[in-house]
């Protein structure tokens, strides 16, 4: 028995004045009764062993609890703050992050993209002499936000891959030293960071060889890591799987290891993990690349950009699919063009526009190359005699957006051809100009029935017309003029030595049709006489306004649209114009 329990015992007997001598037995031992003073002894003694126990135990409760909160204490990763570079060596070298909320201007660290390091393994031989390499080498420390494009971690050891822009990459290695008080620590974080996580670095380059990555020969050795914005675990794909080429995942389907094929749709409803890829993401930076090489060649041209109505009270073009909606108790159109703002834009002196824009047609085409929403590249134009003039823009034009690619982003159209093959435009230095029948002539002659020559071309005829003209005359890109009136639209100029047929024009490239365009019918009376042709009532329409600015007067003009998606889609060999929009609208995909 315990000490306490002793002298429970003790005291019991005491107080019931017994005492014993040579061994005599208490009162009741006759019988072999306890009387209540031993019971009470005993219920003593025994409550202060169970006392003692659970003394005991909560202490013992109490130790483990202390060393788990040590352990745990030790294991513990906090998130860390960056305010400056005093704040370093409060810090330690690893950590996520507390939100970013604008706590600090400077932190006294400038970031340094993967492009600025060292020679791109793209680079030519001597590309250091001609300034071609980045500002950042060998013994060099620098900070780099990126993206985790990979990790493997094995025990002290780690080799990250880090990525900024779509394709320039650089290899991270931490090795666990045994006099480092934080390398254990650093090699449990860096286990538990998450692909395509956005991590900050710091570290050292030092000489390495490393084939996987745009930086071939340097390696950053990590003295910091700490993590902006984790990813989840478990992603809707993996990046690298795609950024593989059809032809890549194909060949590996009769492997042990088969490529996963990812479907248009699921890389759509994740669009933002599609466009992570080097290919994607260069798409986007090309379509930019049109849109700026566009507006390069008209401003050269003398042209003013617009930025005309979205909200419209009548259809801009007849024939087109027009999107309604409520405009305050009345009924508004989603412009179909600019069209008609264009060529009121004439009539307000304006003799030469363009507008970068977006345009919705409410079709019902579940095609490759059709959208509900894309973006127009239109311009319009006061001419002199002829609608030529507006063929030499637009030519000129072309020649610039399309030789700009090929000199001045190439890096791009490289990033591109790795996963989609194109071969750049083969382009006439004098435009290419088919007329209808010639056309007709040519889609004849191969055998295609275009019954009285007055019918829209059809798609097949179109590939046919292009391959034919590029095997004819060397080019990729052609105009087609003189279309029939029939098939254009209300405010298209007839042909003067022929009504039946117009003064119209679209442009190919690579067989498809890329652009539309016309001398427009300025005259106000002709113009009602088109519509009435059309069966278009003038103010029913919405177009009252728009005839009473030709009965003001205007200069005679042409000019045209292009479809912006069609024409990155078709340069770049794509399989789907979808690929060419941010985040494309189709009759069966509004989000995301």
């Amino acid at each position: 028995p315990s000490s306490a329990a002793a002298a429970a015992r003790r005291a019991a007997w005491k107080s019931a004045g017994t005492v014993r001598l040579f061994g005599a037995p208490p009162p009741g031992a006759e019988t072999g009764e306890k009387t209540e003073e031993e019971k009470a002894a005993i219920k003593a003694a025994r409550e202060a062993r169970k006392a003692e126990k659970e003394r005991a135990a909560a202490e013992k409760k109490l130790k483990k609890a202390a060393k788990a909160a040590a352990e745990e204490a030790a294991n513990r990763i906090d998130d860390v703050v960056y305010l400056s570079p005093s704040d370093v060596d409060t810090l330690p070298p690893y950590g996520d992050y507390e939100v970013v909320q604008s706590r600090t201007r400077d932190a006294g660290r400038t970031f340094v993209p993967v492009s600025e390091i060292g020679c791109s393994v793209d680079e030519p031989e001597g590309a250091d002499e001609e300034g071609l390499c980045g500002s950042y080498g060998e013994g060099d420390t620098v900070w780099i936000r990126g993206r985790l494009s990979s990790a493997r971690v094995k025990g002290g050891s780690a080799f990250l891959v880090l990525r900024t822009g779509p394709s320039d990459t650089i290899q991270a290695v931490f090795f666990k030293e045994k006099d480092d008080p934080h390398g254990a620590k650093m090699a449990k974080y860096l286990k538990s960071l998450t692909v395509e996580s956005v991590v900050d670095v710091q570290g050292t380059l030092a000489s390495a060889e490393v084939k996987s990555c745009s930086v071939p020969d340097l390696e950053l050795r990590i003295s910091r890591v700490h993590t902006v914005s984790r990813a989840a675990a478990q992603l809707p794909f993996l990046v690298e799987d795609a950024a593989r080429s059809s032809a890549e995942v194909e060949a590996s389907q009769g492997t042990d290891r088969p490529f996963p094929n990812l479907g248009q749709e699921l890389r759509l409803d994740h669009r933002w993990m599609d466009l992570r890829t080097p290919a994607g993401n260069s798409i986007i930076r090309v379509r930019a690349a049109c849109t700026k090489l566009f507006r390069e060649a008209l401003d050269a041209e003398g042209f003013i950009e617009i930025s005309t109505p979205k909200l419209i009270m009548g259809e801009s073009e007849s024939g087109a699919g027009v999107f309604t909606t409520d405009y305050f108790g009345r009924t508004a159109c989603l412009a179909q063009s600019p069209q008609l703002y264009k060529q009121m834009a004439i009539s307000s002196d304006l003799p030469r526009v363009f507008e970068v824009g977006p345009v919705f047609r409410a079709e019902n085409s579940n095609t490759r190359r059709h959208l509900c929403e894309f973006t127009g590249l239109d311009f319009e134009m006061a001419m002199d005699e002829h609608y030529d003039e507006a063929l030499g823009v637009a030519h000129r034009m072309f020649r610039h957006m399309f030789e700009g690619l090929e000199t001045r982003y190439t890096k791009e159209l490289a990033t591109v051809r790795t996963q989609y093959h194109s071969e750049p435009v083969l382009f006439t230095d004098e435009p290419c100009v088919l007329h209808w029948p010639e056309a007709m002539e040519i889609l004849t002659g191969l055998e295609f029935d275009v019954g009285d020559g007055l019918q829209d071309l059809t798609g097949a005829q179109e590939l046919a017309l292009g391959a034919a003209v590029k095997e004819k005359y060397g080019t990729d890109f052609f105009m087609l003029d003189r279309y029939p009136s029939a098939i254009r639209p209300f405010y298209t100029m007839p042909c003067h030595d022929d009504p039946t047929f117009s003064n119209s024009y679209d442009m190919f490239l690579r067989g498809q049709e890329i652009c539309s365009g016309a001398q427009r019918c300025h005259d106000p009376e002709m113009l009602l006489q088109r519509l009435e042709e059309k069966g278009i009532e003038p103010e029913g329409a919405g177009l009252g306004p728009y005839i009473e600015s030709f009965k003001c007067g205007v200069f005679p003009h042409a000019g045209a649209g292009i479809g912006l998606e069609r024409v990155v889609f078709l340069y770049l060999g794509l399989d789907n114009v979808r690929k060419a929009s941010l985040f494309p609208r189709d009759p069966n995909r509004c989000t995301p």
